[in-house]
């Protein structure tokens, strides 16, 4: 019988600590702000050329990294 029995869910699967759920949950997050702001950078670059596709791009952008927040606060109790 295996010494880490607490660490297996019903299922079979092994569970993760509250601090390696964490790591990857900042990995996915991370990636969701490089996404936002490489949208947004984008969007900047192309008014250049076309303002109305700029500022859409601009917008898509802003929902990406509002989208961020929202999982940020939803998933993480922030403590003040």
């Amino acid at each position: 019988m295996p010494a880490n029995k607490k660490n297996i869910a019903p299922s079979g699967k092994k569970r993760m600590s509250e601090e390696q759920e964490f790591e990857i949950m900042k990995l996915v997050l991370d990636k969701f702000l490089w996404l936002g702001f490489g949208v947004m950078a984008f969007g900047l670059y192309r008014i250049i050329f076309d303002v109305l596709e700029g500022i859409a791009l601009m917008i898509v952008g802003i929902v990406v990294l509002l989208l961020f927040t929202w999982i940020i606060v939803k998933e993480y109790e922030i403590i003040k």
